[in-house]
């Protein structure tokens, strides 16, 4: 079954607060194998003009996935998990996530296209501070497989 494209321009509540943490974003950074001493030491994160280690370019992904989970949990959006393959991550940001930081996100999908067969899933996920500034845009685009 494809997915249901009138999930275009639909968007979904914004998730509970998350906030991030030093050791979150430690294990994040060796899981990634991001070696730049910011994400690990504090004084070298304050020498370089932060208040905290700074987290990986893709640990937005982390928060992200929650606005995720809406979307395959949605039974009108379609999405047959089992189909999914990702097809794009993108972070545009407005400044660095550093430990410390309280951020929820709020997702929209952007664009359902249908390409042989296959759903093409492209949904924005805007994640913010607690007086709403952007932090970063996480752009995550799903690709559903047709059915055999």
């Amino acid at each position: 079954m494809p997915v249901n494209p009138a999930i275009e321009g639909r968007s979904y509540p914004s998730t509970e607060p998350y906030l991030v943490g030093r050791e979150k974003i430690r294990e994040f950074a060796r899981a990634v194998f991001a070696t730049h001493p910011t994400h690990f030491d504090v004084e070298a994160a304050r020498a370089a003009g932060y208040a905290d280690v700074v987290a990986p370019p893709t640990f937005g992904i982390v928060i992200t996935e929650a606005t995720l989970r809406q979307l395959l949990d949605d039974p009108e959006a379609g999405v047959d998990f089992s189909r999914v393959v990702h097809g794009d991550q993108r972070f545009a940001f407005s400044r660095p996530i550093v430990a410390g930081d309280e951020l929820t996100a709020t997702m929209t999908v952007t664009s359902v296209k249908s390409l042989g067969g296959n759903s093409m899933v492209t949904a924005e996920s805007s994640i913010t501070d607690p007086t709403g500034a952007n932090v970063v845009t996480a752009t995550s685009t799903l690709v559903v497989r047709a059915d055999e």
